[in-house]
Order: C-alpha cells, then structure tokens, then sequence
C-alpha cells in the first residue's frame, strides 16, 4: 500500500506554508491579556491571501474555479494552517461550501460556490447543539410552508458567526429527517448573542425565532449533515495535529538550550521520556486523522463505517493535544507562562481544540455502539 501524498496534495502544501509563513504567532491577540473578545474580525488580510492562493477553492470543482482535491488536501493545509494558529474559518467555510457542491441544488451552488471560492462569502456551520452536549441536528425544528423551510431552536459556540455571510444550520423535521439549512446572518427571525471562546475569538449563539428560509437555501438531501459533520471533525482533528506538533517543536528547542547543571534539560532522562511520550501521541493522532481523512475523501468501504474512523482520530486528538500542551508547559517551567512568549497562546487553542472535539470518553462510547452493532467477524 502507498500511503504517500499526492503531487497536487503535496503543492497545496507548499502554498500554504507559504501564505501562512508570513503569520506571526507572537502577533496573535492574546486571551491572557485582552478582555472580552480579542478581536471583533477574523484575519481578513490572511483570508485575502488564502483566496489569492487558491485555497479557499481547494475542495471545489473546477466549474467553481477549484481544484478539485479532497479532505486529505484540506487537512494538510488546515495542519499548517494551527502551526501558526491561523484566525480564519478556513476549517468552516471550506466544509460547508463542499457539502454545498456535493448535496446542494444546482441553483444554490451556482449562487455560493465560485464567491466562496474566491474568499467573496463566508460560510460556517452551526455544530455544537443547543447546549453543546446534546446533537445539534436535534437543537432547531425544521417545518416547510409554501416554498420556505420555517425554523425555530437555539445552537450555541458557532463559530465566526458574527463575521460570517451564511450559517449552516443542522434541523431536524417532523417526519425524523434531517436538513441543512444555510441562513443568512443578517436575516428576519435570526437573532445573534456574543459568546467568548477559550481563545477569546468571538462565537455566537444563534437563535431562529421562526425564520422563514427560501427551499433553495435548503439542502435536504439525506446523509448531508451526516458527511459535514464528520468532514468538521476530521478537520478539528488536522487543527490539533498541527498545533501539537508545533507546541513539542518549541519545546525541543527550548529544552534543547535551557541548561542546569552545565547540561541541556533535554539530556536529562526524564525531560527525553516525556517528550517521547508526546512524539508517539502526535504519531498516533497523525495516523489515525488520515485513515479518517481517507475514508471520508474516497468513500471506501470496512470492517466499520467511516463514523468509527473518525471516532478514533477523535479520541486520539482530544486527548493527544491536552497532553501535548501540558507537557510543553512543564518542561518550560515559568518561562512557559509568560505573556511575551507564545506557547500561552498555543495552550489556549489547544484546550478550545479538546472542548471542540468532546471527550474522548464519549467518543469511545460510539465506537462501541459501532463495533455492537457491526460485530467484526
């Protein structure tokens, strides 16, 4: 088997190291030392330059002006991209816009997906339920009158939402179905609160007091949540990835010239075993996110549905990056806590990143729903 990257993987790579090499971690607002929000906009400069990039297109059909990758390629670049804890929702609009072109209606593809592509309109998606715990498709009713979906219900921490054009919003039916709708930010019956995340980003909880959305803007095909949701959380998996290696590439580097006792700390035994610890559970999160990633770009077949792939990318990265984190701040000792050095940053990110992706316990648990009810022979 060749498990080597594609030369079209491997470019879109290239491009974004460097988009994103010109990003500055040090420059990143600062939770630890902004109150509230610690900015009211993402990156729009960065967000221009991913455009100019073509990476805002990535997943997209050439007819759209994209290249036409796969959630392998937006992974890779989505790694690079938390190496330098990136303030654009690439993560969310690229996955609504390809659940658009692989679900939506010709016309609303037509309307979206070339502007998205060009960085022209910002999409996000509604993930995180009512409370954050419960499924969020289960959060807003869905009831069709005349030529318009009406929708009521509450979703909490959606991302960029006061920044975003479209939100993609998860509602259950009557019937028990499932339908994605993309609102509009600006919209009657749409009501925005400010919420702060870990990282001090903004989030908003949307409230659709029965807004009326138009059935184009509807996608009610089934299996579409389904296939966002997974793609969203293979992709927070990718972010964690990126993050973590970044996080222990800083703290070699650090223990590599902090000396006590006339030596580096990293040639005392226990700083090496920690940090080797650490290096296989970003080889673990690493294997398991393109075997999730795989599934969902190719649609192959196993033992388990491609749910159960990425329960164990989940599983690994949810736990995989707190460890990472709290490691790197160990062996950095006070010097890890001060403001002037990046890696409290980074320590914000990551926990967002593991309460974005849950517990792992919860993971586990599906896993096992999964292997009860597909018994491997």
């Amino acid at each position: 088997m060749d498990f080597t990257f594609t030369e079209e993987q491997q470019a879109a790579v290239e491009a974004a190291r460097a988009v994103f090499g010109g990003v500055a971690p040090d420059g990143v607002p600062s939770p630890a030392i902004t109150a509230g929000a610690v900015a009211d906009d993402f990156d729009r400069a960065l967000w221009t330059k991913l455009a100019d990039a073509d990476l805002l297109s990535l997943l997209l059909a050439a007819e759209y002006g994209g290249a036409g990758l796969d959630a392998i390629a937006l992974c890779l670049v989505l790694r690079e991209a938390a190496k330098v804890l990136a303030r654009v929702p690439l993560l969310e609009s690229s996955a609504a816009a390809v659940a658009v072109q692989a679900y939506g209606g010709e016309e609303l593809k037509a309307e979206l997906l070339a502007r998205a592509g060009r960085g022209e309109v910002v999409l996000t998606v509604a993930a995180n339920g009512r409370t954050g715990h419960d499924p969020a498709e289960l959060a807003v009713t869905a009831r069709r009158d005349g030529d318009a979906w009406v929708l009521d219900g509450v979703q909490t921490a959606v991302p960029w939402a006061e920044n975003a054009d479209f939100t993609a919003v998860p509602a259950h039916t009557g019937d028990g179905r499932t339908v994605l709708a993309l609102v509009p930010r600006v919209h009657e019956g749409v009501v925005l609160g400010e919420q702060i995340s870990t990282t001090g980003e903004r989030l908003g909880e949307l409230r659709l007091e029965s807004a009326r959305i138009t059935a184009r803007d509807v996608i009610d095909a089934d299996g579409a949540w389904e296939w966002l949701r997974e793609l969203l959380a293979t992709g927070t998996c990718a972010l964690a990835l990126g993050l973590g290696e970044r996080v222990l590439a800083m703290t070699s580097a650090y223990t590599g010239k902090r000396e006590q006792f006339g030596f580096p700390v990293a040639t005392f035994q226990a700083v090496a075993v920690q940090a080797a610890d650490r290096y296989i559970d970003l080889r673990a999160m690493e294997a398991t996110l393109w075997q999730a990633a795989w599934r969902i770009s190719t649609g192959a077949g196993g033992a388990l549905p491609a749910s159960g792939d990425v329960a164990v990318a989940k599983i690994w990265a949810s736990e995989g990056v707190r460890r990472v984190v709290q490691t790197a701040q160990h062996l950095h000792g006070g010097f890890g806590a001060d403001v002037d050095y990046p890696l409290h940053r980074y320590h914000a990110w990551a926990k967002q990143l593991e309460l974005s992706l849950g517990p792992a316990a919860a993971h586990e648990e599906a896993l096992g729903d999964l292997l009860a009810a597909h018994p491997l022979g």
